[in-house]
């Protein structure tokens, strides 16, 4: 199963966990599976359209899913996707 790492500040929202397994043949259906299993993730990770929100990056195996298929990006049993939220802010 694909592994999905989970960034320190969402990890309140998956039971502490650093990093889940999930079921999934895509990226989108690997973070579906963890949104279920770990339903309070979702608000944090999917705007109100169900799109993934913008400050939200997704790399499967260190390569950004928007420059692969998106979350149409498939996955095998030892691929690693990683959430990675955008820091902004500083001077």
């Amino acid at each position: 199963m694909p592994k999905i790492l989970i960034p320190t500040p969402l990890r309140q929202f998956a039971g502490k966990n650093d990093s889940v397994e999930v079921a999934g043949a895509t990226v989108g259906e690997a973070l579906a599976a963890l949104t279920t299993a770990h339903p309070d993730l979702k608000k944090n990770l999917y705007n109100d359209e169900g799109k993934l929100r913008s400050f939200v990056n997704v790399y499967m195996n260190d390569e950004d899913i928007r420059f692969l298929e998106k979350e149409k990006t498939a996955v095998g049993s030892n691929d690693t996707i990683s959430i990675v939220p955008s820091i902004a802010g500083g001077r």
